[in-house]
């Protein structure tokens, strides 16, 4: 069943009366170059289980459980749980969930679906739920190997710059924390039904199996990273006594003890550096 075809998505969404919903950023690839793709860079294979996130008609999780061990495809919208019993009929390794992705208990779905297996996340997201759903994924530290997702090409610019750069922010700053982002290939507008009014990429995130602060200095880190960004044409010591509540003198005080000048800008620093910084809030319990 080819799921990029527009005649056979017409069909089926005639034959289960389904209309695509705005609301929910529906937009359904029809360009069969694109999940390929998606499922060979995003790490499926025999020995990997995979969460997908959004589903569509299935036409990524045909790719994923071609590839994959085992498939568990979490869908939001209950309207798609009978056309995807009847496009994955054929593949008895995927297993359908509908649930928001964002309540599930993640954690024990791993345990209990994917034991003795490497796990990926792959998902074509929502422009409006990309960085929500992006976040809780990596602050809740699953143990999953990387998570590829298709964003919003400026999205994904913003996700995977460089630090430091002029692109950078508070996003970027998160992101980098918890993994290794990187840029796979760009996605036109055109490789979706209904076109949407911008182009896409792919992006993956290498998770990282190891982070250099502990849980409280992770929290002083994020604040900081809050303050730094919130005012960005702004020096550190301005941005940071009014993101933090503290003097300025306090905030250049801090600065120097990380070894940064004062007159740095939150674009201006490295991961590593905004740890620095953090551990020196953290000390005074910031």
């Amino acid at each position: 069943m080819n799921l990029t075809n527009l005649n056979t998505i017409r069909e089926i969404s005639e034959k289960f009366g389904f209309t695509f919903s705005k609301s929910l950023g529906q937009n359904f690839l029809v360009n069969p170059s694109v999940c390929p793709r998606i499922a060979e860079m995003g790490g499926a294979d025999q020995n990997t289980g995979v969460i997908e996130i959004g589903t569509g008609f299935g036409v990524l999780t045909q790719e994923l459980a071609q590839r994959a061990q085992k498939v568990v495809a979490v869908e939001l919208d209950s309207r798609l749980i009978p056309v995807l019993d009847y496009t994955l009929a054929d593949y008895h390794n995927v297993k359908i969930i509908n649930e928001d992705i964002l309540k599930v208990d993640l954690h024990r779905l791993i345990a209990e679906e994917f034991a003795g297996m490497e796990v990926a996340v792959c998902a074509n997201l929502p422009y409006y739920i990309t960085s929500p759903i992006i976040m809780a994924l990596l602050e809740q530290r699953l143990p999953v190997k990387s998570v590829t997702v298709m964003v919003q090409k400026e999205a994904g610019d913003r996700l995977c710059a460089a630090m430091p750069s002029r692109e950078c922010g508070a996003v970027t700053a998160a992101v980098r924390y918890y993994s290794e982002p990187r840029v796979l290939f760009p996605v036109s507008r055109g490789s979706f039904c209904p076109a949407p009014n911008v182009d896409s990429m792919v992006i993956r995130l290498d998770v990282k199996k190891e982070l250099p602060l502990s849980s409280e200095e992770e929290k002083t880190l994020f604040r900081v990273v809050k303050a730094a960004f919130g005012q960005r044409r702004k020096t550190l010591p301005n941005t940071l006594s009014a993101g933090l509540g503290i003097s300025k003198p306090e905030a250049a005080e801090k600065l120097a003890a990380a070894g940064l000048k004062p007159t740095a800008r939150a674009e201006e620093l490295s991961m590593e550096q905004f740890c620095a910084l953090a551990r020196q809030f953290e000390q005074k319990g910031c």
